[in-house]
């Protein structure tokens, strides 16, 4: 067992520094709260903004420095003005997903209580679900940033969809397990295999796997939607599904869906974990329209942080860190309950300085 946790911390672009400061503070408070526990950061450059001044992505040696660490707590990268010579954005985080092969992308689907209501359904208010979208292969594999184009020229470009068995068991394993836990924690204890396996061998493939799984897992519930009906789905009844798993476009488009049901992007927190390491992060862009400006809602990128405490957690074995997790989340959830937190994304009358204060005292009075 470890009690201290070493943070690589890359803050990024626009508004990622901003979030990033603000999960910082509040990871800080929950730890004098919890106590039993460290936390390291090592700063490392990277984004849009330093491929500008340097023509590269990522300071010297900082992937290494990032897979170093216990976990990666990243801001947000990316400027619309900041592209490759081709068009493409600056992207070294889908590099690090590459490398440290983080596999599981987790995205919590969550209605917070007085938070925007997207649908109007009284069932809707419950919501809280978990979008599971592999990150290494599918489309994905053929992200300009890894150049493994098979064909690109000025008459046809060609991208590869990767389905590998090694990796997409490690996924399902992961979601059962991760069923499992939610489960035990009042959870539907649901996994729905989303593939588009009517059409594509891939994605018939994706759900051979699923079901060479499934057996190992009785107590777990299952079912089975192509990506076009679970769309509608998560329209017309979101609260039916726990965990769904699905390959990694499907996966980019459908949590940004399940972002919008619970009030928009700035509530979308993510956590990508491999074998080793786990990157969390903000789901949003850098919003460099507002950076700077004490506008951000931080909300995305502390409950990411949440969801870095209760890995580090439990990898490192230290309960306290998983403890000091679990309360962030609960701090959320009550300051939405008792209408202290009110994001300007939503309306409110908050900045961003505002909401880290009002989540600082919230924590600590969190029993």
């Amino acid at each position: 067992m470890s009690t201290k946790a070493q943070i690589a911390v890359i803050r990024g672009d626009g508004i990622g520094v901003d979030v990033t400061n603000a999960t910082i503070d509040v990871m800080e408070a929950t730890k004098k709260k919890v106590g039993g526990f460290e936390l390291g950061y090592n700063d490392i450059v990277a984004g849009a903004g330093y491929y500008q001044e340097t023509g590269t992505d990522i300071e010297p040696e900082g992937e290494t420095a990032a897979g170093n660490a216990d976990a990666i707590l990243l801001g947000a990268i990316g400027l619309p003005a900041v592209r490759h010579p081709d068009g493409t954005e600056i992207a070294p985080h889908l590099r690090l997903r590459d490398i440290y092969g983080l596999y599981a992308g987790v995205r919590p689907v969550r209605a917070y209580p007085n938070g925007p209501q997207k649908l109007s359904d009284p069932k809707a208010a419950e919501l809280d679900m978990i979008i599971l979208r592999e990150s290494t292969e599918g489309l994905f594999y053929s992200a300009a940033v890894h150049n493994r184009d098979e064909i690109c020229n000025n008459d046809e470009v060609r991208d590869t969809m990767r389905i590998t068995r090694a990796t997409t068991e490690r996924l399902h394993h992961f979601a059962f397990k991760l069923a499992r836990k939610r489960k035990e924690r009042g959870g539907l204890g649901r996994v729905t295999c989303v593939d588009k396996s009517n059409v594509f061998r891939s994605m018939a493939f994706f759900r051979q796997i699923f079901d060479e799984i499934r057996p190992e897992y009785p107590d777990i519930d299952i079912g089975y939607n192509y990506v076009d009906a679970q769309a509608l789905d998560m329209i017309r009844q979101p609260w039916e599904f726990d965990v769904l798993v699905m390959e990694n476009m499907f996966g980019d488009i459908l949590s940004d869906l399940g972002g919008g049901l619970v009030g928009g992007m700035g509530m979308a927190s993510c956590a990508e974990i491999g074998d080793t390491i786990g990157l969390f992060q903000p789901a949003h862009g850098t919003a460099p329209d507002i950076m700077g400006q004490d506008k951000a809602n931080p909300l995305a990128a502390v409950l990411s942080g949440a969801l870095m405490l209760d890995y580090c957690g439990e990898k490192l074995g230290c309960q306290a860190m998983s403890d000091a997790g679990r309360l962030i989340d609960d701090a959320v959830y009550s300051g939405f309950e008792q209408k202290r937190l009110r994001p300007m994304e939503f309306g409110g009358d908050m900045s961003t300085s505002a909401m880290v204060k009002e989540l600082v005292e919230l924590v600590g009075e969190q029993s």
